[in-house]
């Protein structure tokens, strides 16, 4: 039985309760008013307006072409659906990397045109001048370290990262930086599942998972991956709850016989 389930809002300070109190915090994504409500509607915890709108709902390749103009278009629709789940949204690739003055202008403008509760940005020590400044406007941060799908050109795969000695000693190292920083929380993705437990017992701030094991604190998964409404992207982290991808197209389908042969609408369906 969940100990927050009636908590009329989740904040920063709820989320560090819940690592405190050893219960699992859960986030989904969400981009819009419809889906964004039902969402709220069952409880969710954290709902990230992510940059991952830039695949499911405008079709590019990767994360880096979506806006700030488009990210706080997607947040201010989920905002208004909101009314229990803290909303967190990503700042999108080019608005903070290596000029803090302009991550803190993208950060106010995503914090006063959408109302959303905080922001979330990918890296660590590079990114360090940036996180303080804007954490210095008050504005709360989510980190995410491991898989950073900004970074993609970089890595040029999207492969596990911090199997190799190296890259998890700079992973810890960030993380803790994150932490004494100010952060409130940080995203691991796609690490070895025993690296991510390591931290999530070092790190006193919560740490969420999408592919870095069950150890950590919380999980999050994109909603279309986890619905079945996108069906290209098969990680073994991934699990499918739903198949609405085929639902959706059988009941369009039906909706398509319905008209060509005259069914639809009958007579109990027009005035």
């Amino acid at each position: 039985m969940s100990t927050y389930k009636n908590v009329r809002r989740v904040t920063t300070k709820v989320l560090q309760a819940m690592k405190e109190n050893n219960e699992k915090i859960v986030m989904l994504t969400a981009y819009d008013y419809s889906m964004a409500r039902l969402i709220d509607a069952a409880n969710m915890d954290v709902v990230l307006v992510g940059d991952s709108a830039s695949n499911v709902m405008a079709g590019y390749e990767s994360t880096l072409p979506i806006t700030l103009d488009h990210m706080i278009y997607h947040a201010s629709s989920v905002v208004r659906a909101v009314n229990r789940a803290l909303v967190v949204v990503d700042l999108p690739f080019g608005t903070y990397q290596g000029n803090s003055r302009l991550a803190l202008e993208s950060a106010i403008r995503i914090m006063k045109e959408t109302g959303a509760a905080a922001i979330k940005l990918e890296g660590g020590a590079e990114v360090e001048e940036s996180i303080r400044r804007i954490l210095s406007a008050g504005i709360p941060i989510m980190g995410h370290l491991g898989l950073t799908p900004q970074s993609i050109h970089k890595f040029g795969t999207y492969v596990v990262r911090a199997t190799e000695e190296e890259e998890a000693e700079k992973l810890i190292e960030d993380a803790h930086l994150l932490e004494e920083l100010g952060c409130f929380a940080i995203v691991l993705e796609k690490i070895p599942a025993k690296l991510a437990a390591q931290l999530a017992k070092e790190i006193k701030i919560p740490i969420i998972g999408i592919g870095a094991g069950a150890e950590v604190d919380g999980q999050v998964l994109v909603l279309h991956d986890m619905l079945g409404i996108t069906q290209e992207f098969s990680p073994r982290f991934l699990r499918r709850y739903h198949d609405l991808s085929t639902e959706i197209k059988k009941a369009v389908s039906e909706y398509i016989n319905d008209v060509k042969r005259l069914d639809f609408p009958n007579e109990n369906e027009q005035y």
